[in-house]
């Protein structure tokens, strides 16, 4: 936030192919709620975050939330 960053993503890393790094857990989808919940108590004005979500997920539709 001392930056000046508006939008806040998170999403699931997801190994590619076997010559990637493994996946070291997978997050539940209920823990993404709480980054959510934590990005929004931290002052995001948009966040986006499930196991899914890139930095350009519904990149237009957050910044008309921001």
């Amino acid at each position: 936030r001392a930056t000046g960053c508006d939008i806040f993503t998170a999403g699931q890393y997801l190994q590619p192919t076997k010559s990637h790094l493994p996946v070291d857990r997978y997050v539940h989808p209920d823990e993404f709620n709480i980054y959510k919940e934590a990005g929004l108590k931290m002052g995001f004005r948009a966040v986006m975050s499930g196991p899914l979500v890139r930095s350009s997920y519904h990149a237009e539709e957050l910044m008309n939330l921001s």
